[in-house]
């Protein structure tokens, strides 16, 4: 491999192209000087150039190509070219083969010892390509899939076990166990849900084989094996890792772990239950190495996310964050309680589980099986003289008295209720025994949320709706035309053919006024609503969600879905 000699810096090539300034570069050239960091990535860390304007004129600088990942077809067989321990080692990927040499993309492409290695292990020749990191090792970890090791490691697994029984001594936690089979097989199953960003891991033995399911932006995908006996090893092994009685087959368990995937922390919460031809279990991950995502970023429109800033700082009064299981209302939760955390707020969270530790913040964990629930912490939690109070959800009439009153005491509080809509949960609070004059007083506003997957960048087409869907728009918008254009999911090997590549959350907000207090006093839902729909700056989730559509973000189909979710949707129609 040669590189040529290069004639101009990037910097004057950034200049020359107004990409920076002359003070943008000085300042560049200056902590270069202290630091010792190449010059483009010290650009773009101060954000005074764009990463792939950057690395173009890289590209043009070193007389290279530059090669965009997302939308680059590739081959995997000629990917694998390399095993993943080179890539990953080199920074590198087999882009193509061209006969006489290989294309290859390369993390820093003026590594000379990396270039050689290369082209000792590939018997060629090699061309290097200037691409993004973060793109690489996004593309990575979907080329370098733990199927077929996964595949692999359970044939080894079913080999060693007989009729069931197994070595106990080789399952048992111990310091040198890396090499057994089990352990390999986990390993491997928990770097692929890493890889392809899975929330949940199923473990599933039917009559016949053993699924394994990974639920991957809210879709479960699976993989089957014919070696369904080595469902029992797995769940052993999962059992001994949180601390559970393995003995135990006939009753569900609760468990939890954590362990080091790939550089990354997993808090791993496990639920076994016992199933017709075994025991199934459950996991859900956590990566704590992310940590809490910032309220910027959980999809709030700026004007909600304004509005429902100046809620959470205001002294007093409860805010209800609803929807169900796996609709993101603890992650709303906590990146408010990110932005409300300082010296001078005592803030105490009531959990099951404690999902994320936060620092400065006193978070308790709930154990029914001591008798210690929401309610009992809470009334101990309002002696430890809190300003900011959290509770992880509302599930009964005592819990739901104490957090009102609490909030009509001075304190602010955060909950959680599982209904559909906001427009709903005011009335839930009524139904679970309440008294009307209570919520309408505390009640300072409910949130209603729910998850659409986004669009994968790399492969969405313009989708031109049939008249089914031009129907349900007609009535969804009021017999209103969009004149948006909608997209559609195709598929590539960046989403790993599913068409959707992660998720933004979907809001809807009603802040209470003197009108919804007064309908809530009478328990007059009906009135509710009708007060709710006319209220300024309320917008229904379903239209929410349309105008992620309508944006390109998110599909038709999605919107639709979040549409069958809701209860009575002609209650959600858009208002005139």
């Amino acid at each position: 491999m040669v590189i040529a000699r290069l004639k101009t810096t990037l910097g004057q090539l950034l200049l020359q192209r107004r990409l920076v300034t002359e003070q943008q570069l000085e300042m560049a050239l200056a902590k270069q000087e202290e630091t010792g960091e190449r010059i483009g990535q010290i650009l773009v860390n101060n954000r005074f150039v764009d990463e792939i304007a950057m690395l173009q004129t890289l590209a043009e600088q070193l007389q290279l190509s530059f090669a965009d990942l997302r939308s680059f077809d590739f081959d995997t067989q000629l990917v694998q070219s390399l095993t993943e321990t080179h890539a990953r080692r080199y920074g590198a990927i087999v882009l193509e083969d061209r006969g006489i040499d290989f294309l290859v993309g390369m993390k820093d492409p003026m590594d000379l010892f990396a270039s050689d290695e290369l082209e000792r292990i590939l018997q060629r020749p090699i061309t290097p390509a200037v691409v993004k990191p973060e793109e690489l090792d996004n593309t990575l970890d979907l080329a370098y899939r733990r199927t077929d090791e996964i595949a692999t490691f359970a044939t080894e697994l079913d080999g060693e076990l007989t009729d069931g029984q197994f070595d106990l001594a080789e399952l048992a936690l111990g310091a040198d166990d890396s090499e057994a089979p089990v352990v390999k097989l986990l390993q491997s199953i928990f770097e692929d849900a890493v890889q392809v960003r899975a929330s949940d891991i199923h473990i599933e033995p039917d009559e016949s084989v053993l699924r394994i399911r990974q639920r991957v932006d809210g879709v479960l995908q699976e993989q089957v094996m014919k070696e369904k006996r080595i469902a029992s090893a797995l769940v052993l092994r999962l059992k001994l890792l949180s601390g559970l009685d393995i003995s135990e087959k006939r009753l569900p368990q609760d468990g939890r772990f954590s362990l080091l995937v790939k550089g990354r922390k997993l808090d791993v919460r496990l639920s076994t239950m016992p199933i017709a031809n075994g025991e199934s279990v459950v996991m859900r991950l956590l990566d704590q190495t992310e940590g809490v995502t910032d309220l910027n970023e959980v999809g709030m429109p700026s004007e909600m996310l304004a509005r429902f800033r100046r809620l959470v700082t205001m002294p007093h009064g409860l805010i209800l964050v609803t929807g169900p299981t796996g609709s993101g209302k603890t992650t709303t939760l906590y990146g408010a309680l990110q932005e409300l955390n300082v010296i001078d707020k005592k803030i105490i969270s009531v959990e099951d589980p404690v999902e994320y530790k936060l620092q400065r913040i006193n978070q308790v964990q709930i154990n029914e099986k001591i008798d210690l629930d929401f309610a009992r912490v809470l009334r101990s939690a309002l002696r430890q003289d809190p300003d900011i109070l959290m509770v992880g959800e509302i599930r009964d009439r005592e819990t739901a008295d104490i957090a009102l009153r609490a909030a009509m005491t001075g304190h602010l509080v955060l909950s959680t209720l599982h209904t559909n809509d906001a427009l709903a949960s005011a009335m839930r609070l009524v139904d679970m025994g309440v008294e009307g004059f209570l919520a309408a007083t505390a009640l300072r506003a409910l949130v209603a949320q729910r998850l659409v997957r986004r669009l994968c960048e790399s492969c969405k087409q313009v989708h031109v709706i049939d008249e089914s869907e031009r129907l349900w728009l007609g009535h969804l918008l009021k017999n209103r035309s969009s004149s948006a254009t909608f997209f559609k999911t195709s598929g590539c090997h960046r989403c790993n053919n599913t068409g959707y590549r992660g998720r933004i959350g979907v809001f809807e907000m009603l802040v209470m006024n003197q009108e919804l207090g007064d309908a809530l006093r009478r328990g007059d839902s009906a009135e509710f609503i009708r007060t709710a729909q006319r209220t300024p700056g309320y917008v229904p989730l379903v239209r929410s969600a349309l105008e992620f559509a309508e944006q390109g973000i998110t599909s038709l189909e999605d919107v639709q879905r979040v549409s069958e979710q809701i209860d009575d949707s002609e209650d959600f129609l858009v208002s005139d």
